[in-house]
């Protein structure tokens, strides 16, 4: 790219930055801690996407910076500060990773309650621009680790990095099994889906220390009292994450809704609690729940994990409506 094109991308690159901080900040994603907002501003997201595949009629279009068309290179970086999850790693049509929705990833780093001098292990490097964020809020690289299974990932994660200015460690393995090598931590920070929370996570975070992870189509922020037990509530916001690769996951079957109302099928909520008790509650015994308990949203519902297992909750821990995770 010549210094005249160069120039032209640098100046749209950082207008389309500053419109998608603006577009955050109205969502009200940064409410909670508004310091997230200057390291959006700063960090330069499509130094972290320098291909990606943009949700199309009918399936993905690849868009690149390095296409020799300057009206797709533009395409390729305003996209890139869309406030849209973007695919990096497709197989066969199937997403395996992927850039989050930087509104939904503002709204999980603000519910991780960030403070100067964390220790933050973050699971699912995908394209290193979470970790970028985290290291630059915290202005010290070496207390952000980051872990993914893929070592095409994690390696294309590190030049992104690089070219980013930042240093995060950047571990290739088992999310699911932690880094223990780089513990205790402060705060962990999942951005793939969990079926349950793993045990490693605990024994590797001090007491006290925060998750927030995906979970059944929501976040869950949980608090951690000791290396065996952690318990929390759920975030506001739906969120959609691709599974946790690794260690035994599997996926689960999509219930039967026939024979449930309109208004049942059609609400999020109510998929958020039928995703909630998978394998526990059938779709009609989840429906009389929800009726029954006024269409609860998410923050009313909850989780718990420690010896006994992973529970989930609407209300309170120790009430009626309390079921089991399936391990």
């Amino acid at each position: 790219m010549d210094g005249q094109h160069r120039d032209h991308g640098d100046v749209v690159a950082a207008s389309a930055r500053a419109a998608l901080v603006r577009e955050i900040d109205a969502s009200g994603a940064f409410d909670a801690d508004p310091v997230w907002r200057e390291a959006f501003a700063a960090v330069p997201r499509h130094l972290f996407v320098p291909a990606y595949y943009a949700g199309v009629v009918g399936g993905y279009e690849r868009r690149s910076a390095d296409d020799p068309d300057p009206a797709a290179r533009e395409r390729w970086l305003r996209g890139a500060y869309e406030d849209t999850p973007l695919a990096i790693r497709l197989s066969d049509g199937e997403l395996l990773s992927s850039s989050s929705q930087p509104s939904l990833m503002a709204l999980m780093l603000a519910g991780l309650d960030v403070r100067d001098g964390h220790d933050v292990l973050e699971i699912g490097t995908g394209s290193g621009y979470n970790a970028a964020l985290l290291a630059h809020r915290l202005g010290d690289d070496d207390l952000v680790t980051t872990v993914d299974l893929d070592p095409e990932l994690t390696a294309s994660a590190r030049r992104h990095l690089d070219a980013a200015g930042h240093h995060p460690v950047v571990v290739t393995g088992d999310g699911a099994r932690g880094v223990p090598e780089r513990a205790p931590f402060d705060r962990v920070i999942a951005t793939c889906a969990l079926p349950s929370l793993p045990r490693a996570w605990l024994a590797q975070c001090r007491p006290g220390a925060r998750i927030v992870a995906p979970f059944a189509t929501g976040l869950v922020a949980l608090t951690v009292r000791d290396a065996g037990r952690a318990e929390g509530r759920f975030l506001h916001t739906p969120a959609y994450f691709v599974p946790l690769r690794g260690a035994g996951r599997s996926r689960q079957e999509q219930p039967d809704l026939d024979g449930l109302p309109a208004a049942a099928r059609g609400s999020d909520l109510f998929r958020f609690l039928l995703a909630l008790t998978a394998g526990v509650l059938e779709p009609r015994e989840a429906y009389e729940v929800w009726e029954r308990e006024g269409r609860p949203r998410r923050e009313r519902y909850g989780l718990t994990a420690d010896a006994e297992g992973d529970r989930a909750w609407l209300d309170d821990p120790r009430g009626p409506y309390v079921w089991p995770v399936p391990s």
